[in-house]
């Protein structure tokens, strides 16, 4: 069996690879969070056995590690991974200074202030009450309602439930929904904590590929039909990290394949509402499938910080969601419903500070870009673009970021296991003097893993391009 570490580095990435090579793969790994602090490493022995290479290359990249702070070793206790006490950030806790790139995210919206001081009579009509609310708020249920049925889909508030969040939404409905041990259709790229959420639930991963031009259509109805997966994730608007779009056609195929072979489709619109000038709009993917299971939040429209998000499905599940919820979460904060309801109503304009602001970091990122040599593909809207860097250096580059103090995941951050290393996401979600610094940061690190150093093809690390 094929051991975590081999599946997040990709055999194939470090195939040739020196032990500094493959101790800086191991690091890059670490610092992006692909390997938690603790995990246990395979011994020096197996790594050798599953990468064809020999022990003592295994027992000098561990030692360059270990020299480095981020593996421990105790004998007769294994390799765990570990940080350095000083001269490296944690991944969670990146440098004050740097620029973060791993969050696609803006700031608040304007109006968030002001809707925060509307909400409070709200709230204090709830003082009489326990606090408590598993379904979510009734107004805030009519809310997020009207809103798909303005998008195309009627919906009763009795078919939503408010949560902390997408990604809480998303460990709802697989502790309602999930059997471990199952399989999950999952798009690779894709969101990468939406991925440790189905390994945590004990998932299994079958990926079909999606690039900046859309999916591969053929390859992901044949895996519907040949595997008939339990449960399949996919973001259909503006999708993290490509930001492609599904058409209804294409909507509608899916929905027709996943009902025939039993998946539940679990659909994450938290991009939905990010169009800067796709110039259509497609009906939500639950217009096609009465069943789909569909996650959304405020946290692209409005902020992050209010963690404010929903499940839309049937209410048989809406049900068991209820039931599944209380062992584990007992209802959203009162008070960012209530702010939640006051925003809902101004949506509209809501929508066009977000047009705005990303189109701003677009021009600004796109431009940064060209500086490198790189080019920006069609980005119509969402939190990134999905950029092809020609050759396999993502998770040199990466790293040489951190050295100039920019945090970057490297493109397999987005995959299921060691691919995509031909790829990097560059949100464009930051304000145009924000984004132009985090460009020529981008563009210092660029030129650092070119520049004193020839990169002959034949050396390159192979990788599949997807």
């Amino acid at each position: 069996m094929t051991s975590r570490l081999v599946e997040q580095l990709g055999a194939q990435n470090v195939a040739g690879a020196t032990a500094a090579e493959l101790a800086e793969h191991i690091r890059a790994l670490i610092l992006d969070g692909r390997l938690t602090v603790g995990e246990r490493l395979p011994s020096e022995r197996s790594l050798a056995l599953e990468l064809r290479r020999s022990r003592s290359t295994m027992t000098r990249a561990y030692d360059q590690l270990q020299a480095d702070g981020y593996v421990s070793r105790v004998h007769g206790g294994g390799t765990r991974v570990s940080l350095p006490h000083s001269g490296a950030s944690s991944p969670a806790h990146p440098d004050e200074s740097a620029i973060d790139l791993s969050i696609a995210s803006m700031g608040s919206t304007p109006g968030l202030y002001d809707a925060t001081v509307r909400a409070l009579p709200r709230l204090a009509a709830l003082r009489g009450t326990s606090g408590y609310s598993l379904r979510g708020m009734p107004e805030l249920r009519e809310a997020v309602a009207a809103r798909f049925t303005q998008r195309g889909i009627d919906t009763s508030p009795d078919e939503i439930m408010i949560t902390s969040g997408a990604l809480n939404a998303v460990h709802l409905v697989l502790t309602a929904l999930g059997r471990r041990g199952e399989q999950a259709l999952v798009e690779q790229p894709s969101f990468p904590h939406a991925l440790e959420a189905l390994r945590f639930h004990g998932y299994r991963m079958l990926p079909t590929p999606v690039d900046e031009n859309g999916w591969d259509h053929r390859h992901l109805t044949d895996t519907l039909l040949r595997w008939r997966p339990h449960v399949a994730y996919l973001i259909p608007d503006f999708h993290n990290p490509t930001g492609a779009t599904l058409t209804d056609p294409e909507r509608s195929r899916i929905a027709t394949t996943a009902r025939s072979t039993g998946t539940h489709l679990i659909v994450d619109e938290t991009t939905a509402e990010l169009d800067i000038d796709r110039g259509w709009a497609p009906l939500p993917m639950a217009a096609f499938s009465p069943h789909a299971i569909t996650v959304g939040s405020m946290s692209k429209i409005a902020w992050g910080g209010m963690r404010i998000g929903w499940v839309r499905a049937d209410r048989t599940l809406i049900d068991r969601l209820v039931l599944a919820r209380a062992s584990f979460d007992l209802g959203t904060a009162l008070l960012e419903q209530c702010i939640a309801v006051e925003l809902l109503g101004e949506m509209p304009a809501l929508i066009e500070h977000v047009r705005t602001r990303l189109r701003e970091g677009r021009a600004a990122a796109a431009a940064g870009l060209a500086e490198s040599g790189l080019t920006m593909p069609t980005t119509n809207g969402g939190l990134s673009s999905w950029i092809d860097l020609g050759t396999p250096v993502s998770t040199r580059l990466s790293l040489a970021a951190r050295e100039h103090g920019l945090v970057l995941p490297a493109g397999p951050r987005f995959s299921t296991g060691g691919v995509l290393e031909r790829r990097i996401r560059i949100p464009i979600t930051l304000t145009p003097d924000r984004m132009t610094e985090a460009m020529s940061r981008f563009r210092r690190a660029w030129d650092a893993i070119h520049d004193g150093a020839t990169m002959k093809a034949e050396l390159l690390p192979r990788t599949a391009v997807i």
